[in-house]
């Protein structure tokens, strides 16, 4: 079947949000409290959002577009102002088959269609996949012993 779709978690979808929770835990140590309190403040159809990609009706990946991210705390050069996408997850049987690709282009078009002109990410991991899709490195900062390209992506 292999049937994608995609949405955006609404504040009210506590299932969704305690599942992506449940993700970040597992994957950056980021308190469950933490995850759900960030979700269920979205706002409807409007930038920060945070999207889920479902595979034949299965969650198995998600990402997000924040105006802040933990970084601003602790590393001046992240003050950059705009949306930055972020905390891109994708559950690990479902790695390396080109779902984090799209689920990047979905989020990309979603910030288009905002009227967004460009979009900002850091990365640590994954570095080449951005690369692939157009991201331009902006910048390399070294931060809590992590080696950390700074990436934007036009909006055209």
């Amino acid at each position: 079947m292999n049937s994608i779709a995609y949405y955006i978690v609404k504040p009210d979808d506590i299932k969704a949000i305690e599942l992506i929770a449940d993700w970040y835990l597992k994957e950056w140590n980021i308190p469950a409290n933490t995850t759900i309190q960030r979700l269920t403040a979205l706002p409807l159809e409007s930038v920060p959002f945070q999207v889920m990609m479902t595979l034949d009706g299965l969650p198995i990946a998600t990402g997000g577009l924040y105006n802040h991210i933990a970084q601003h705390d602790h590393e001046p050069y992240f003050k950059i102002s705009g949306a930055w996408f972020t905390l891109m997850y994708t559950t690990n049987e479902n790695r390396n088959r080109g779902y984090g690709a799209l689920l990047c282009e979905k989020i990309k078009d979603l910030s288009k269609g905002f009227g967004l002109k460009e979009i900002f990410l850091f990365a640590y991991t994954g570095e080449t996949l951005y690369k692939r899709l157009g991201w331009q490195e902006i910048a390399r900062i070294r931060s809590k012993d992590r080696d950390i390209a700074v990436m934007e992506t036009k909006l055209g």
